[in-house]
């Protein structure tokens, strides 16, 4: 079994779960059941299927969770872009959460690949 918490690609995307908590405080309170609850559920499954996939037997199965945490993530990347469109968030942090999430992209990427 491996543990999740010395994986880089958690960490990184723990801190970005709490980074888009944080910053849906400030959404509209309209949007508590819409934009908020999606854009936290989607951030949130990322670390969480690296961690359930780390609890699985096989590369294999590891695998598959890095994928559905891949989806996530850019599940995450569409809504922070909607986000900013919507006038949510600045440019700004637009930016940096667009570099974070593509970063965590590419990171879980190169995982899946040692993975086959």
């Amino acid at each position: 079994m491996r543990d999740f918490k010395k994986y880089d690609i958690w960490k990184l995307s723990h801190v970005f779960t709490l980074k888009i908590y944080e910053l849906t405080k400030s959404f509209p309170k309209e949007e508590i059941y819409g934009m908020i609850s999606q854009i936290r559920r989607a951030s949130s499954s990322i670390p969480t299927n690296i961690s359930e996939g780390c609890g699985r037997d096989t590369d294999a199965e590891f695998n598959r969770f890095l994928t559905i945490a891949l989806g996530s993530a850019s599940e995450v990347e569409y809504l922070i872009l909607l986000s900013k469109d919507l006038n949510f968030i600045n440019e700004n942090s637009f930016l940096e959460l667009d570099k974070d999430i593509n970063t965590i992209k590419r990171k879980i990427y190169s995982l899946k690949q040692k993975l086959n």
